[in-house]
């Protein structure tokens, strides 16, 4: 396939001939980080030295971290803990939630099972741990991917009705919801730089190309709806940057696909229904998931 085609937020291809401004995970002009929150409330007395005031900041953070960072829920280590520390220091300093991130795809099934409400159930406990540490708690976007069900051959009418039921879910657990296409559209990135996707190790792509003889049904060739995928995930990745700077990003994938989740924010990598689980509930079937149910090695790149 091509390397150079313009991304539609559906199943085109990439061009990579553009280059855009990055942006720092955390540099969100509208939230203080603890180093100028002082500075933004002079009216308020100084009760504490800034020294103290940090130092404080950074003990909450650390707490934080501690709640949720911890085998019942990651897989393996964090990406960047001192980036994730930073990430929840600044949410502390403005007395905002610890915002978490994560993509939720769509499999076989139209609509929403066991499996579905076991995950989301295990997002709302590693959120009421935040809670118990912290009284602003954990804030939970959903990232619909309709983007990559266009792309493996799904239906319009299928899409709509199962992310429907995902959006229903999750709102009564006070998660949030959003449509990748429609953040990609709206932070008008139409493409990413070349030298993005040279970095990205043959390895990953040969990954891309076993989940895509699985899942992908659409009109082009499985290593062209593998690459083309890949380009898909450069450019979002950097909307996802761009729509939710200071956040934590949780994904059901291992550290191996590192290169596909945004490279500014902290990747938590976690379990997806339970401890020892770690296959999307997209793809598993709609009855309750057992414990017999481990990692598929055969799906490593499904998102």
């Amino acid at each position: 396939m091509a390397s150079g085609v313009a991304y539609d937020g559906s199943v085109a291809a990439l061009s990579f001939a553009q280059e855009f401004g990055s942006k720092s995970a955390i540099s969100n002009p509208d939230r203080p980080s603890f180093n100028n929150y002082k500075l933004l409330h002079p009216s308020r007395p100084a009760s504490k030295s800034p020294a103290k005031a940090e130092r404080d900041i950074g003990a909450s953070a650390e707490g934080v971290l501690r709640a949720f960072n911890t085998w019942a829920f990651k897989r393996e280590q964090p990406s960047d803990t001192q980036l994730m520390l930073r990430a929840i220091a600044d949410a502390v300093a403005a007395r905002e939630a610890v915002h978490f991130v994560l993509y939720w795809g769509k499999g076989p099934r139209c609509w929403a099972g066991e499996p579905e409400l076991q995950c989301l159930d295990f997002l709302s406990v590693l959120a009421s741990r935040v809670a118990g540490v912290y009284a602003p708690g954990a804030a939970m976007t959903l990232i619909l991917t309709d983007t990559h069900a266009e792309l493996n051959g799904h239906r319009r009418h299928d899409m709509q009705q199962y992310f429907d039921e995902v959006k229903k879910l999750a709102e009564q657990r006070g998660f949030d919801t959003c449509l990748l296409g429609h953040l990609v559209k709206s932070s008008g990135i139409t493409a990413a730089p070349a030298a993005a996707e040279a970095s990205v190790s043959s390895e990953i792509l040969d990954k891309l190309i076993v989940s895509a003889r699985k899942w992908y049904r659409g009109s082009a060739t499985v290593q062209e709806g593998a690459l083309t995928y890949l380009r898909m995930n450069l450019v979002e990745q950097r909307a996802v940057e761009r729509a939710f700077p200071g956040s934590i990003f949780v994904t059901f994938n291992g550290s191996e696909l590192r290169a596909l989740f945004p490279r500014q924010l902290p990747i938590f990598y976690m379990y997806s229904l339970r401890r020892g689980v770690s296959v999307k509930p997209w793809f598993l079937p709609a009855e309750r998931v057992t414990a017999e149910s481990k990692h598929d090695p055969s799906e490593p790149a499904a998102l």
